[in-house]
């Protein structure tokens, strides 16, 4: 299984066992997923897939009807601690500077039990605007922050908390498409200057594909349910094959654990295509001019 830090302390591995979980319908049925400690794993799908559910489900934040998610050695409920959120919307409260966004992610006691002093907490702060490269304005409030500035305050309150799990859930959906990618390269900035085990929520292929070690697609239970005849990871199921599962397909992306991506690697490419189609995505060249 490919890792890019898995000599990291920090990082712990996640079990998902059987997972299962329904509302309305079942979102999730049968999720089987090992998470290596400092692996960055993509969860692509169509949208009402589960991605999110699968999200909360390793975060601690509901109950699974079925199955269960230990990190580490022991399980990730009720909410773990262990674990970070950041979401599509930065969340910052207005009112408040940069800085003290920042502050609100800060643990009440360290790892042996004292409280840190002001003085700490304060080098925290400053330690984690200057990863995020905004050391210079911590001292603005959200309004006067660009979106991409926003986001990546929101990523410092969440490492504030020290967590071995960083949950993301469509962190750059909301930007455009410049800052979306310079978000991606400071993620990567990030990971590598804080490893943590992260698991990523997208709708993006290429972001997915950039970001990764592996990919996880979900498929569209209702969609599956209706159509059992339709083909899985390969494989044409018999006609009285049980209920199919959430995970289509797992996929090792390419020059994992090898450093940085190229964009343009045509081993990427390749796969991007192939993703595509599987979420119903198919492009026809266009003609060539007369």
């Amino acid at each position: 299984m490919p890792t890019t830090a898995t000599t990291a302390s920090r990082a712990l591995p996640i079990s998902v066992r059987g997972v299962g979980r329904r509302f309305a319908r079942d979102v999730l049925r049968g999720v089987d997923l090992e998470v290596a400690a400092g692996e960055i794993v993509a969860v692509l799908g169509p949208s009402g897939c589960g991605k999110s559910t699968l999200l909360r489900q390793i975060g601690g934040l509901d109950v699974p009807d079925s199955g269960s998610v230990v990190i580490g050695d022991s399980p990730s409920w009720p909410a773990d601690q262990r674990c970070a959120i950041a979401f599509q919307e930065p969340r910052l409260l207005p009112w408040r500077t940069l800085r003290d966004n920042v502050a609100l992610g800060l643990p009440k006691r360290k790892t042996n039990g004292s409280k840190p002093t002001r003085d700490e907490n304060r080098a925290r702060i400053t330690e984690l605007l200057d990863l995020v490269q905004l050391g210079s304005v911590g001292g603005h409030r959200p309004r006067q922050v660009s979106g991409g500035m926003a986001q990546r305050t929101s990523l410092a309150r969440a490492l504030a908390r020290e967590p071995t799990i960083l949950l993301l859930d469509e962190p750059f959906g909301a930007l455009d498409a410049l800052t979306r990618l310079r978000m991606q390269d400071l993620l990567l900035d990030v990971h590598d200057a804080l490893p943590t085990t992260v698991v990523l929520v997208t709708h993006d292929v290429d972001e997915a594909l950039y970001l990764a070690d592996r990919i996880v697609l979900l498929d569209d239970l209702a969609a599956a349910d209706a159509t059992p005849d339709r083909p899985r990871g390969g494989a044409v199921p018999a006609p009285d094959t049980a209920r199919p599962t959430s995970i289509r397909r797992i996929v090792d992306v390419p020059g994992a654990g090898l450093g940085r991506r190229d964009r343009d690697d045509p081993a990427l490419a390749a796969l991007r295509h192939e993703l595509l189609a599987e979420l119903g995505v198919v492009r026809t060249p266009r003609a060539a001019p007369h």
